[in-house]
């Protein structure tokens, strides 16, 4: 592999485009685009440690702003662990792309490396939906991926944030979290605090949330009671406290019952002066 060493009063643009050339660190700017949002610490001391005894073997892919500012497509952990090494120049690759085309390669690079989680991908796949207007399929097609694929990453995100967040520390699986999907979201905490605490794999957890969803169905399928008065005598009653309730406040209401051969008859007369006509 030839190295150059850019200085950008010697190379054209079309000289180095391809080709592996030394940039300054400080030229080189992160991905805006970048999906993963989480970088370990220790991983990065580790990466450090290995560049400090064996050199940065894989050079970084960047794409030029201007002739001396650079936008990073693949290699932030690279960079990063440089940087604390205080490593001033690095091996760059720069391709000609465009800033969607950038976009479309750091998550693709990220993605291909298992450098992501799986809601680090799913929220790098919505982000590139929505800033570049492209669709489910179109997302796939970009990514190599299947469009059934895409359309259950992107369901991760219907998990709100602590949720995903309890999900990666406890060590769970994409496989738990779309478990979890299959409940309404009211009902979603109190299983994936028994998930954690449990300590349930993939087919206990499903199991539980059958469990779940039978019982909840159940409850939506018992036509619901009501409560049931045969005894005429508690209505009789009820009739009599109402017209108490009137005279108490100052209404002459007078409530006569009437016994016939079929039936009980109440009749209640109320003044019409005690009612207001406007």
């Amino acid at each position: 592999m030839e190295v150059l060493l850019f200085m950008p009063s010697l190379f054209t643009k079309e000289k180095t485009i391809n080709r592996v050339v030394l940039l300054d660190t400080s030229c080189i700017f992160p991905n805006p685009a970048q999906p993963r949002k989480v970088f370990e610490k220790e991983e990065l001391i580790q990466l450090r440690d290995s560049i400090v005894a064996n050199g940065l073997l894989q050079p970084l892919t960047v794409r030029r702003i201007t002739d001396k500012l650079y936008e990073l497509i693949a290699g932030e952990r690279r960079l990063r662990a440089c940087q604390m090494a205080e490593i001033t120049q690095v091996p760059c690759i720069i391709v000609d792309v465009t800033e969607q085309q950038s976009a479309v390669y750091a998550l693709i690079e990220n993605i291909q490396r298992a450098d992501l989680n799986f809601f680090e991908q799913a929220l790098g796949i919505r982000t590139l939906m929505d800033e570049w207007g492209i669709t489910q399929a179109q997302a796939a097609q970009k990514l190599g991926m299947a469009q059934s694929t895409v359309a259950n990453k992107l369901r991760l995100l219907k998990l709100n944030p602590e949720q995903q967040h309890r999900i990666m520390e406890a060590g769970l699986t994409e496989r738990h979290a779309r478990a979890l999907l299959r409940l309404e979201p009211e009902q979603r905490e109190q299983v994936l605090t028994l998930m954690i605490e449990k300590q349930w794999n993939v087919i206990q957890a499903d199991e539980y949330i059958d469990k779940v969803l039978e019982e909840s169905q159940e409850t939506e399928e018992k036509p619901k009671k009501f409560l049931v008065v045969k005894d005429v005598r508690i209505f009789f009653n009820t009739i009599s406290k109402a017209i108490d309730v009137m005279k108490r406040s100052g209404i002459a209401a007078v409530a006569t019952k009437h016994q016939k051969e079929d039936c009980i008859e109440y009749v209640v007369k109320i003044p019409l002066d005690c009612i207001d006509q406007k």
